[in-house]
């Protein structure tokens, strides 16, 4: 079994997004300015004796068009991306087609985490996400809500999932919410890296980690936030795990996370 970690550009935005309090003024400096974050986009591809999975499918090429009329594309940039990062050709890069993967798994419905779900119907592979997720993202009115956006997935065949969920020998997903109704995590037991933890936006970054852990303004339940926070530092204490956070700048650009090509085993 194989882990890549795809990078697919940044969501450049205002770090208070992400991180309560970040550019707090002093008293020697009463007006830092706007921290701003390039925030990256991954997702995880686990090569699978019994089927390749995909976790999580990042933000489409047609990005200006399915984002149009909602406040996304003025408060996190995508203008950056190059062709080459966009999931189709990172897929490709790695030999692989949307019809080679038998799992396809939305950690939430988030238009940077479900944005590619289209690739994937109609080719046989079970596409999933949380029960409660699914439940909440189609339930409400209009065509978005804050980072939800119906058109990313309303009529695909989503199976549902609840609780932790074991989906391949070696590979659960983690039941996390608070982001959203169902944020969903990832671990995966790997022989020779050891158990590995991703927790999409359960934790964004290192910051976001702690302790203590730091919140941001964009959570459904804040209380259930902090509760998955710390189930997954229960998680990894318990199975020695290497954590991956969802959007953590500095694991890109320092080269501390393993990109694909490489892998890990």
């Amino acid at each position: 079994m194989k882990v890549y970690f795809q990078h697919h550009g940044n969501l450049e935005c205002d770090l208070r997004w992400l991180l309560n309090g970040a550019g707090f003024a002093t008293r020697q400096n009463r007006d830092p300015g706007t921290p701003w974050y390039k925030s990256p986009t991954m997702t995880v591809v686990i090569e699978h004796p019994d089927g390749n999975i995909l976790f999580d499918t990042s933000c489409p090429r047609d990005w200006r068009e399915r984002w149009a009329g909602t406040p996304i594309p003025d408060q996190f940039l995508y203008d950056n991306t190059t062709d080459e990062e966009f999931l189709d050709a990172s897929l490709a890069r790695l030999g692989l087609r949307p019809e080679d993967f038998t799992t396809v798994v939305a950690s939430h419905l988030h238009y940077d985490h479900a944005g590619n779900l289209r690739l994937f119907a109609g080719t046989g592979a079970r596409i999933l996400a949380h029960k409660r997720e699914v439940e909440g993202a189609t339930g409400f009115d209009g065509e978005f809500l804050g980072a939800h956006i119906k058109r990313d997935y309303q009529n695909i065949d989503i199976e549902t999932v609840s609780g932790d969920t074991e989906i391949a020998s070696g590979v659960t997903l983690l039941e996390l919410p608070g982001h959203t109704w169902g944020t969903m995590g990832l671990l995966v037991n790997l022989p020779h890296t050891g158990p590995l933890i991703f927790t999409s936006d359960a934790v964004y970054m290192k910051e976001s980690y702690g302790p203590p852990p730091v919140g941001s303004p964009i959570a459904w339940s804040s209380l259930d936030w902090l509760r998955s926070v710390e189930r997954v530092r229960a998680l990894a204490d318990k199975h020695n795990a290497t954590l991956v956070f969802g959007h953590d700048a500095r694991a890109i650009t320092s080269g501390e996370l393993r990109l694909a090509p490489a892998y890990y085993d």
